[in-house]
């Protein structure tokens, strides 16, 4: 028997590649100070588990496949509050931006055709692309400058007959990289110019620490009604990774049906997380404000720490809540298993996700780690600590030896 080809060209998580040796850790009694994925702590909004609280209807029936009509006029709202409007039609919901990602991508591709993505970027875009036969053209960018990659001369040198979309999420993960109004219209620009699809996974969106950048999406720009594709979630926005609900937005029409036809497919959304979803999108601005603020301070600790760690290079993130550095050591994979099975601190140890998977140019990244800050500043400050003594006892012990 054989496994697709699509599936053996995707790669494991890194940030959950290393479970399985947490697990082993934990067992021999060690507390682990987990950075490596992007669950954020802070409460989930009441209005959600009320909702689904108050649910009564006696049989819990399928929802329309295109999403639940009170969620989608819910995101619809806060759209239009952005200054965007939105038919009915437009808004898709997805199993997570996941599912909303996957779904675009088997929507677009054909084997073999490409996909820009600035790198570093999230790993599992590389299993959506290749799920769909699609291949992924990075855009190269580097920690020496700041891992900005809007520069129309580079994207546009990419660009081949079989380039499809341009994949860009705004603010970064894993970088933190936030747009300003002039790069975001000039990539639109270049989208427009050549016939793209422009995907813009904007989950991360309300958290931007600059004022300056306000709330910033690509579906402002109304000409690109032809080109765009805006992926969001309720997953980061409202710390509800579990709800699972997210959607694809765009206003081009065959991509609508095409979409809708894998929509069909899975039938529906989860129904009560549709319904605990909508009432997320009730929630004051205040809860927005306030997240922002916590995951600044949270920033601004880690960043502080890291450039006290000698060898260590980071920019500080303008938006998300994650930080991508470059560690002084010579693998940050091989370092990630040392700290789990070799290393403790008074039985304390922690865990990042390392780099090089979040490239597609081969060599890349090898000593690059993902932080995400979304523990509190006491946990964030130990983890850092830790880090610090890790990165230490590994130069001596491991790359000495």
């Amino acid at each position: 028997m054989k496994i697709s080809i699509n599936a053996n060209r995707c790669e494991p998580s890194p940030m959950r590649k290393f479970h399985p040796l947490a697990v082993q850790a934990q067992k021999a009694g060690k507390k682990i100070y987990h950075l490596n994925i992007g669950q954020p702590d802070l409460p989930t909004p009441k209005a959600y588990l009320e909702a689904v609280r108050n649910f009564d209807q006696q049989t819990l029936a399928y929802e329309a496949s295109p999403g639940a009509p009170e969620l989608i006029d819910a995101i619809r709202k806060y759209y239009a509050d952005l200054g965007v409007y939105l038919a009915p039609r437009d808004v898709l919901v997805t199993t997570g931006g996941s599912e909303a990602l996957l779904l675009t991508c088997l929507s677009i591709l054909d084997p073999y055709t490409e996909v820009i993505i600035p790198e570093p970027y999230y790993p599992n875009y590389t299993t959506f692309v290749h799920a769909a036969g699609g291949r992924i053209r990075a855009l190269h960018t580097s920690p020496e400058e700041g891992y900005r990659y809007a520069y129309r001369k580079r994207i546009e040198s990419l660009i081949t007959s079989n380039t499809r979309a341009i994949l860009i999420t705004n603010p970064g993960n894993p970088t933190g990289v936030v747009l300003d109004e002039q790069e975001m219209r000039m990539i639109a620009d270049i989208a427009k110019k050549h016939d793209l699809f422009l995907i813009c996974d904007e989950v991360y969106r309300e958290f931007c620490y600059d004022d300056k950048f306000g709330v910033p999406t690509m579906a402002r720009y109304d000409d690109l009604d032809d080109n765009l594709v805006i992926i969001d979630s309720v997953s980061k926005r409202f710390s509800a990774c579990g709800a699972r609900v997210g959607c694809v937005i765009t206003k081009n029409k065959e991509l609508q049906q095409a979409l809708l036809k894998f929509c069909q497919s899975r039938l529906s959304v989860a129904t009560i997380d549709q319904i605990g979803a909508a009432a997320l999108y009730s929630v004051d601005k205040g809860f927005f404000k306030a997240s922002k603020e916590t995951y600044r301070q949270r920033r601004d600790l880690v960043v502080s720490r890291l450039r006290q760690i000698p060898g260590v290079l980071v920019e500080e993130p303008m938006g998300a809540f994650y930080v991508m550095a470059r560690l002084p050591v010579d693998d940050a994979d091989k370092f990630q298993r040392w700290l789990l099975e070799s290393f403790d601190d008074n039985g304390d140890t922690v865990m990042f996700a390392p780099g090089a998977p979040f490239y597609e140019t081969p060599g890349k990244g090898i000593n690059e780690v993902r932080i995400a800050y979304v523990r509190s500043i006491e946990e964030l400050s130990r983890a850092m600590d830790l880090l610090a003594k890790g990165i230490a006892r590994y130069q001596t012990e491991v790359m000495e030896a």
